[in-house]
């Protein structure tokens, strides 16, 4: 497939995530909260932002930035509207949700580079957003929640302050090791996520000339001073082990960190709640979670 294909099929498949038919699939938004589409103008571009918010917000509220997945070359923050609404309504707060860069056009660590300018940009305007930045998170699911591991890496020392990251089926290994996990081996035909896709994604968003020890959390040297985490996967995802192994070198290194699998889950299953019944208490538990540290401080 060439790149002009891959975008057309890309294009094809979001559309298709964002219909009403698709819905029954991917979950209704939460009628208690309203979402909006905005732009936001960064250094030699400009993204989409899809904004979620409390119907009836009235005040100032914590930050969730959140990260859809689609292996760094598909996907759409329109998909993630069940899970993002939902903590916008319950939380409550503001969740923006990052339409970044994809490849093959924009390989990594372009989407990254979306990621924290974004949540730099949101921070330093937090009066006109609303929100408050003495209270933010990040959020993402399997290449999502890649991007905001490395947010939240890169924020730690001069970025704004983050009170929290949750990382939902996060890919957390980009290197020549991406394989090397039990789960792969064992969940490798796993049609939400085969092991063939996996390795496409990496063949089309790691260039040849970036070191993929740079865009893979768990190779990082120091897990120092990250916020508190919480990990969710599922087990029978080829990447399961990615977050697991990614859990023990945060305890590792003194970081917070709680890893919860859910059992007959599948990758991508916060995405496709009417497949997957986890999905709810592991929504329950992501909504219990970012409240209790954007609230409670």
């Amino acid at each position: 497939m060439t790149d002009d294909q891959l975008i057309a099929v890309r294009e094809k498949v979001n559309r298709m995530a964002s219909s009403l038919p698709a819905r029954i699939i991917a979950g209704l938004p939460d009628r208690r909260a309203r979402i909006t589409k905005a732009t936001i103008d960064l250094p030699g571009r400009g993204l989409t932002l899809r904004v979620h918010r409390p119907a009836h917000a009235d005040r100032t509220l914590p930050l969730i930035v959140s990260f859809h997945g689609g292996g760094f070359i598909a996907g759409t923050a329109a998909q993630n509207d069940w899970l993002n609404s939902h903590l916008a309504a319950r939380c409550p707060s503001v969740v923006v949700s990052v339409e970044y860069r994809l490849a093959p056009q924009h390989p990594l660590p372009q989407p990254v580079e979306d990621g924290y300018d974004t949540l730099v940009r949101l921070v330093e305007d937090a009066a006109g957003w609303s929100i408050d930045p003495a209270a933010v998170a990040v959020m993402g699911e399997s290449a999502g929640g890649m991007i905001a591991a490395l947010v939240a890496l890169r924020a730690r020392k001069d970025g704004p302050p983050l009170h929290a990251q949750v990382l939902n089926y996060p890919s957390t290994d980009w290197t020549d090791t991406l394989e090397n996990y039990p789960s792969v081996t064992e969940n490798a035909d796993n049609p939400t996520l085969s092991l063939p896709r996996l390795r496409a994604a990496r063949k089309l968003s790691v260039p040849p000339t970036l070191d993929p020890r740079s865009v893979s959390p768990v190779k990082f040297d120091d897990l120092a001073g990250l916020p508190p985490t919480l990990v969710v996967t599922a087990a029978l995802d080829p990447i399961a082990d990615h977050g697991s192994r990614y859990v023990e070198r945060l305890c590792e290194d003194g970081t917070d960190a709680r890893l919860t699998c859910y059992p007959k889950a599948t990758h991508g299953f916060l995405s496709i709640p009417g497949l997957v019944p986890a999905a709810r208490p592991a929504r329950r538990e992501i909504l219990a979670f970012l409240r209790s540290q954007l609230h409670d401080l």
